[in-house]
């Protein structure tokens, strides 16, 4: 598979992801557990690949650190400053526009620092598909009043933080670190990080029903899907922003589907918005 192959993969599990994601919040099932299955059970599925499979998992000392700190502070560092900043800012779609603006950041670096490609048409794309998605991501209705800006720092914060997990990701795939073994390594972390912070235990999973179960084993098996086809893309990509901009276009079809789905409001604002990051992943893949 090409690097677009597992784009693809990437885009349609982060929508199937998202969903469920999305009914558990509808049906109240804790975040600390929606968050763990995310990453626990993507780690068990990483695990029995690499062990049944050709995978070198020994790696240097300084490759260790550095996937230490992509770990801690870039995926588990990132994801808790994004939903923070969800939460307190005064419209949940500001914070998203600036923190998936990370796209621009990873594109730009990619190409200084790694000598990666970028040509005028897929920079064009990148841009399309970044400024029509802050139109579907920004609702005037749940505009609010705040007190403070700490979700503007909180934002870049992610912005940041995301941004330089993908640019590591890439720099360890570069010096010979298997897709599977950072994944396995990187999830790993990231559990142990969820389940101290959460102070979690059996009696963390009393009171769950069956389909609340149900929903979190789906949450684990798009997330597994959505992370092999991410940092496989990143290791193929010829830039790592191309990657980056088709998972913030999956937004489109996440949009799409809450209407159905969900009954969300189909505005004229995200209609048009869709329409142009449809055009921008037809212009970037083409």
């Amino acid at each position: 598979m090409n690097w677009v192959a597992y784009s693809l993969l990437m885009f349609f599990s982060s929508v199937a992801l998202y969903l469920c994601v999305r009914k558990s919040s509808l049906l109240k099932v804790p975040t600390a557990l929606t968050n763990l299955a995310m990453f626990a059970i993507p780690l068990v599925a990483y695990t029995g690949i690499g062990a049944s499979s050709n995978t070198r998992f020994s790696i240097s000392i300084w490759h260790f650190l550095v996937l230490l700190i992509a770990a801690v502070v870039f995926a588990y560092g990132g994801n808790t400053a994004s939903l923070k900043a969800i939460d307190i800012a005064p419209n949940p779609g500001y914070s998203l526009v600036l923190s998936k603006s990370y796209v621009l950041f990873t594109t730009i670096v990619a190409v200084l620092l790694l000598r990666a490609d970028l040509t005028l048409k897929k920079g064009l794309a990148i841009l399309i598909i970044v400024g029509f998605s802050a139109l579907i991501m920004v609702n005037p209705k749940q505009a609010k009043h705040v007190r403070n800006n700490k979700w503007i720092f909180l934002s870049f914060g992610a912005f940041f933080a995301w941004g330089m997990l993908s640019l590591s990701s890439k720099y360890l795939f570069s010096h010979g670190v298997a897709t599977m073994a950072f994944l396995i390594y990187l999830y790993a972390i990231v559990t142990i990080c969820i389940a101290l912070t959460n102070k979690m235990s059996h009696k963390t999973f009393k009171g769950i029903s069956p389909k609340h179960w149900l929903l979190l084993i789906g949450t684990g098996v798009f997330s597994t899907f959505f992370n092999l086809g991410q940092f496989e893309a990143i290791r193929l990509a010829p830039n790592v922003g191309y990657v980056n901009a088709i998972n913030a276009g999956s937004i489109s079809l996440v949009t799409v589907l809450a209407v159905l789905l969900f009954r969300d409001e189909l505005t004229l604002q995200k209609a048009v918005g869709i329409a142009g990051v449809t055009g921008g992943l037809l212009l970037l893949l083409l």
